[in-house]
């Protein structure tokens, strides 16, 4: 895989063309959502699916499994989760907090189900996470609209 690009260059990235990414829909045996809060933007003080972006010459199947090792401390695969949708997300903001650059992303999201003996651990990326009702997600107003549209249906 290639050196991964930061700062001016990312930044670039991020002013001009859609990033590509995968969220994670996890769901406990009680049927409650994970959510965590998130430390960096965009998003920044939201509760949010745990996800990420999918890098460079990274295959889908590579990417959910970094991805969910990293975030939730669980190897997620695609044969294991559920595609629930593509979906956009805009953001005003980006990861340096700089003026006039916006964000988008697009979404690969997907659903997994916890087995009993499934352990998550919050990665530094959140605050912490919390195990949510969907009805208590879809009304609060500290969980970012991007995610509320996952259960919007």
């Amino acid at each position: 895989m290639p050196d991964m690009l930061t700062g001016a260059s990312f930044l670039t990235v991020v002013d001009l063309v859609p990033l590509v990414s995968i969220d994670l829909i996890v769901i406990n045996p009680a049927d409650q959502i994970l959510l965590g809060r998130r430390r960096n933007r965009p998003a920044q003080g939201c509760w949010f699916v745990p996800g990420g972006r999918i890098h460079k010459l990274e295959k889908i199947a590579q990417a959910m499994i970094r991805i969910s090792q990293s975030e939730i401390g669980i190897s997620v695969s695609p044969d294991s989760a559920r595609l629930l949708g593509v979906y956009d997300h805009i953001y005003d903001d980006n990861y340096q907090g700089v003026a006039g650059v916006s964000t988008h992303y697009v979404v690969l999201a997907y659903e997994y189900n916890l087995s009993n003996g499934d352990q998550v651990t919050p990665d530094d990326q959140h605050e912490r996470f919390v195990w949510w009702d969907k009805e208590e997600l879809l009304v609060s107003p500290d969980v970012h609209g991007n995610t509320k549209a996952y259960f919007s249906n």
